[in-house]
């Protein structure tokens, strides 16, 4: 499948308990907007802008949606890095752990009611004037915790959300100098079943190297099997992820398409309809409604 080429990147986490998603718009590389997708009817409701940086890897939804865990920096004075809770598609800090550095931060949510919170034993305190409601409970993310980068907190999030890791690199080309400074041999690739058609269909995600110039940080191709014909070919892609009703979502160029399933069968590569683009979008200074200040009840 070939388009334009663009400097926009889109990466989506979907809610597992709901139609519920949200997409990191990035681009230039400074700008961050957060973007809540209904992906039951493919409707968008754009929010608010980050002069910075959002590691999307280290965010997580809560289960219905309603409150997105993300870690993000600036590396400047006051604050460097930290991790918020925040109502999307809003960025407005509801709970706000300072980080300052771009060591682990982010993590899980465990259940809408528990998070585990990706920083060391002295980085979990809140900031000052933050609270949390009493229904819900904090904790460390594991042994380590705070260790890292986008791994543990994204390879743990693969594997709940149903992924598998069917092929791992068994040589790696280490060129700090080259135009990829990672290359693996073969990719490592994760594989994750259709909801629906688990046996009929399922998706690959192959990390091929690390750090392009002049382009992403992972250099990630995507491939949708159909048993046992020739598995359907993105290509370089962003992200893709099945949705609840087995239809193919992916991004791709500052894009998002659906492959829709239907009566069981997903139709081809080709019948892909752009659903969303983001590529015109520019920086806005937005402030957030009210609601976005107030935690949900319980």
């Amino acid at each position: 499948m070939e388009t334009t080429p663009s400097s926009v990147r889109l990466y989506a986490i979907l809610a597992r308990k709901s139609p519920a998603a949200v997409v990191f718009r990035r681009g230039p590389s400074n700008s961050v907007l957060l973007i809540k997708w209904n992906t039951a009817d493919d409707t968008f409701e754009h929010g608010q802008w980050l002069r910075g940086r959002i590691y999307e890897r280290r965010c997580d939804l809560s289960p219905d949606g309603g409150l997105l865990l993300y870690f993000a920096a600036k590396y400047k004075e006051p604050l460097h890095s930290w991790s918020a809770i925040s109502r999307p598609p809003f960025l407005k800090a509801l709970a706000l752990w300072p980080k300052g550095d771009g060591w682990g931060g982010g993590g899980h949510f465990e259940s809408r009611t528990r998070i585990a919170l990706n920083h060391r034993d002295g980085e979990m305190a809140l900031a000052a004037g933050f609270s949390i409601p009493r229904w819900l409970k904090v904790r460390p993310f594991g042994e380590h915790s705070g260790r890292g980068e986008d791994n543990p907190v994204w390879a743990v999030q693969l594997l709940r959300d149903g992924w598998k890791m069917v092929g791992y690199p068994t040589a790696t080309k280490d060129d700090y100098g080259a135009k990829v400074w990672f290359e693996y041999s073969p990719a490592l690739t994760w594989r994750k079943p259709n909801p629906v058609c688990p046996k009929r269909y399922s998706l690959d995600m192959s990390i091929t190297g690390i750090k392009e110039r002049g382009g992403p940080w992972y250099l990630i191709e995507h491939a949708m099997n159909r048993g046992s014909t020739e598995p359907d070919k993105l290509g370089r892609s962003d992200w893709a992820d099945w949705s609840h009703t087995g239809d193919l979502l992916f991004a791709m160029d500052g894009c998002l398409y659906r492959v829709p399933l239907k009566k069981n069968i997903l139709l081809p590569l080709e019948e892909a309809l752009k659903v969303a683009d983001f590529t015109k979008l520019k920086f806005e200074a937005r402030k957030g409604p009210d609601i976005a200040s107030r935690w949900p009840k319980r």
